[in-house]
């Protein structure tokens, strides 16, 4: 099983069953940590539970951490969504909540990616009080989209590949149409894919995972559709309504370095927010910024909290004088390590803030991929394994 020789943590996989029939897959790492806010990720749009793989144990250490499929993506159950964009929101955020509501969580810190963080963000303005930070990774949807075509930020090609079926059909289609062929559609438009998750995988896991992941009904994808206005832009976007979020919920907003999403969003939330905590964060990912990270890590203020030296053994190597574009996977790989290992204290400090504080908590999992915020890599199975593919098994399991 493929999550038996990943995951150091005890963890539990099992589906949710909601009040409306639906089922929620659902990943517990560390349940046996009661004592603390647990934190809850929300994936991003075509990924599932698999997408964490990389940051589950770092993130667990301290905490018991939640992740599941959103419906109508992974192993989630796949009901008919309304096709207007209001009632596609009001339908993924009630899921969350009553997701919520049945696994027995008060208040959670909540982190988004991409559509997670739009949908988190909703899910925050409706439920304040169950929400003890919101942290949003790249997310979608947010700004209005330009009237002035140079003002648009030039997409990755595999962005401009689901944008050019948009018109005809689903976002993820032409991965169904291709069938047997869909897993080497995916590696060629992501190749980056395999290089963040060679830790994990030397093979094409990670390809298969995301074609089985959206191999099925195109639930999640339809309602999607309905609440976008073109592959970068929501039909209802997050900036003209995130200051409804009640003042005390702190937002800390984090960027990739070659992200395609408007980075500038989190000086829009500041202005709109001027009497609460926000916090917008741009991760750089070469090694000479990496290193500089570093020593942000190092001095981040936390109450309470005199010495908190890096994890030993954090020091990067020399960096090659190549092209980022020519870098091989083993130097890639290396600064991912480095990286995780930082960013891994990063996320305890920030930890200890938003317990003591009420207004901090962990940074992203996507902090801790190269050289950019997670777009959208997943964790991946073959079909039957433990938390694969949507035609694994469906019964509970158990690891410690």
């Amino acid at each position: 099983m493929i999550w038996s020789s990943s995951l150091q943590n005890k963890f539990l996989a099992r589906y949710v069953s909601l009040p409306n029939q639906n089922k929620i897959w659902t990943v517990t790492v560390s349940p046996e940590l009661r004592d603390r806010t647990p934190l809850v990720m929300v994936h991003g749009f075509g990924g599932g539970v698999g997408l964490w793989i990389l940051n589950m144990d770092s993130l667990s250490a301290r905490r018991t951490l939640h992740t599941f499929d959103l419906l109508g993506f992974g192993r989630s159950s796949r009901p008919t969504f309304p096709r207007d964009p209001e009632g596609a929101e009001d339908e993924f955020v009630t899921s969350i909540e009553t997701w919520r509501e049945t696994m027995g969580i008060p208040s959670m810190i909540l982190l988004g990616h991409s559509l997670g963080g739009f949908l988190a963000t909703s899910y925050s303005i409706k439920y304040p009080d169950r929400v003890k930070h919101l942290i949003l990774v790249d997310p979608w949807g947010f700004p209005l989209r330009p009237t002035d075509p140079s003002e648009i930020r030039a997409p990755p090609t595999w962005v401009k590949a689901v944008a050019s079926v948009l018109g005809r059909s689903n976002p993820l289609a032409v991965l169904r149409v291709a069938g047997p062929w869909g897993p080497g559609l995916v590696q060629r438009f992501r190749p980056d894919f395999k290089r963040k998750f060679a830790d994990f995988f030397e093979d094409d896991t990670i390809s298969e995972y995301i074609y089985h992941c959206n191999a099925q009904n195109p639930s999640g994808e339809t309602a999607f559709k309905a609440m976008m206005e073109s592959f970068g832009w929501a039909r209802r976007p997050m900036l003209e309504r995130i200051h409804l979020i009640r003042k005390d919920v702190p937002i800390t907003m984090i960027y990739g370095a070659n992200t395609w999403i408007d980075t500038s969003t989190g000086k829009k939330v500041k202005l709109q927010r001027p009497d609460s905590y926000v916090r917008d964060l741009v991760l750089e990912g070469d090694r000479k910024q990496i290193q500089g990270g570093r020593k942000w890590c190092d001095s981040f203020p936390v109450p309470g909290v005199k010495d908190h030296p890096a994890p030993a053994g954090s020091s990067p190597r020399r960096r090659s004088r190549v092209p980022r574009t020519m870098c091989t996977q083993t130097s890639l790989t290396s600064s991912t390590r480095w990286w995780r290992r930082s960013a891994t204290r990063l996320i305890e400090l920030l930890s200890l803030q938003a317990e003591e504080k009420a207004s901090e908590s962990l940074s992203p999992p996507c902090l801790l991929t190269h050289p950019s915020v997670l777009s959208s890599p997943t964790n991946t199975c073959q079909p039957g394994r433990v938390l694969g593919c949507p035609q694994g098994r469906a019964t509970e399991e158990k690891h410690s």
